[in-house]
């Protein structure tokens, strides 16, 4: 009969301990190149400081050490199998259950991912930023709350041309190049499209104060009963 209570004991103490388990609040920040996903990004990691925890899309863009610089140039990374969505989902799922994760970091110049890691803790909030996600739908079901960033055409790539030459060290040839040939159709093949999986559209990203606004606090409604 020891025994038999003891193992009952153990079974109730597994159960409670999955019960404290608070599952983190996923969620999905995507838009079209220099839209103002990591604005808004910002303004969220603002409102809740050390609640959340970002992982970025961009840092999981395929390795290709095998490919010379000049041909790594010239791969498509605006299209969706250019990241390695597995491994970017699997990270995911560590944050849900409330691990670690080692994320790789991507080297923009060298158009390769680098050979370091950043260790991201999993925290009540965890964000997942960039272009595609909603294309893929293994990260789409990942995430509790969808938001896609629409801003026009042209103010997009002024900012993207901007960001590219001076934080990302490339030419603005390269950066017109790439917009013509890759970022521009990819836009509309994927981009666009996966606007349909959203469950509200932000126009203006991080600055559009009202929707922010509304935005921090159904989160913050969200949170509470997890909280308490």
């Amino acid at each position: 009969m020891s025994e038999g209570r003891g193992e009952h004991v153990t079974i109730d103490a597994i159960q409670s301990t999955q019960e404290d388990i608070v599952k983190p609040l996923v969620i999905g920040i995507a838009g079209g190149t220099g839209s103002g996903k990591t604005t808004l990004t910002r303004a969220l990691m603002e409102s809740f400081q050390s609640q959340v925890a970002v992982i970025y899309h961009d840092n999981y863009y395929k390795r290709h050490d095998d490919l010379s610089y000049e041909e790594r140039c010239q791969l498509n990374y605006d299209a969706p199998e250019a990241f390695d969505n597995d491994l970017l989902a699997t990270h995911l799922d560590a944050l849900i259950r409330g691990e670690a994760i080692e994320c790789p970091v991507y080297d923009y110049a060298a158009h390769n991912r680098s050979e370091e890691t950043v260790i991201i803790e999993s925290r009540p909030i965890v964000i997942m930023e960039g272009i595609l996600i909603f294309a893929e739908p293994e990260l789409c079901k990942r995430c509790d709350i969808k938001l896609f960033v629409d801003t026009d055409a042209d103010v997009r790539i002024l900012r993207r041309m901007r960001r590219d030459v001076v934080e990302r060290g490339r030419t603005i040839e390269s950066v017109q190049s790439q917009y013509l040939q890759t970022v521009k159709p990819m836009h509309e093949l994927y981009v666009e499209p996966s606007k349909r999986q959203a469950d509200l559209i932000i126009p203006e990203g991080g600055t559009n104060l009202v929707a922010l606004d509304m935005l921090v606090h159904r989160i913050q409604n969200q949170l509470a009963p997890k909280s308490a």
